[in-house]
């Protein structure tokens, strides 16, 4: 099974930065992310993977420590590079791209390439049969990799609405995807963060 979290409360960006990479979690993130590890450790993971950006780590790291892992880091796992900075128009331009999911900015992914690459990455983790494994990632890499997964129903309105963070557990099987966590169907209708 894979668990899927995206990170706990971080540092709003800015222009003057820290820059997307370095941005970590808030005292509430910390405090997040700590309860988080309590839970997550009770499905006894074998693995804890992160995307490298500061906040997605620290979210899991609380995890790592009480399992005596280490967080593996992987580029693959990293959020949407949208191309789009610290700006007030922010909101409709991400809009703008979940409704073309196939254009990319300059220089930048389009969201069905973030779609592909969350799907590789995910399929290659489920594929080592090693038991649970917990990835630390972002809201646009968890929404987009449900979308590459078949899930019904994930829009952007869907990821306005995913708290931080966010547990979504997945399993990749021979007949589809299995998939539950906040703003699914299933058992956590109410699309609440502690449920799961």
């Amino acid at each position: 099974m894979l668990i899927l979290v995206r990170h706990a409360s971080p540092y709003l960006p800015t222009l003057r930065g820290p820059d997307d990479f370095h941005r970590g979690l808030t005292a509430r993130g910390h405090a997040e992310a700590a309860a988080l590890a309590e839970r997550l450790a009770e499905l006894a993971p074998v693995r804890v993977l992160s995307s490298p950006y500061l906040r997605a780590v620290e979210t899991v790291r609380p995890l790592a420590d009480v399992l005596g892992l280490a967080v593996e880091t992987g580029d693959d796992l990293r959020e949407w590079d949208s191309g789009v900075g610290p700006r007030p128009d922010f909101a409709r331009l991400f809009a703008e791209s979940w409704a073309d999911p196939d254009h990319a900015r300059p220089g930048a992914e389009s969201l069905t390439d973030v779609s592909a690459r969350a799907v590789a990455a995910l399929a290659e983790l489920s594929g080592t049969g090693a038991g649970t494994v917990v990835v630390g990632s972002h809201g646009t890499f968890a929404a987009r990799a449900l979308v590459g997964l078949g899930v019904a129903g994930i829009d952007f309105e869907f990821l306005r609405r995913m708290p931080m963070p966010a547990v979504y557990r997945v399993r990749l099987e021979a007949d589809g995807v299995v998939a539950s966590g906040p703003g699914l169907p299933g058992p956590d209708p109410a699309g609440r963060a502690s449920a799961w």
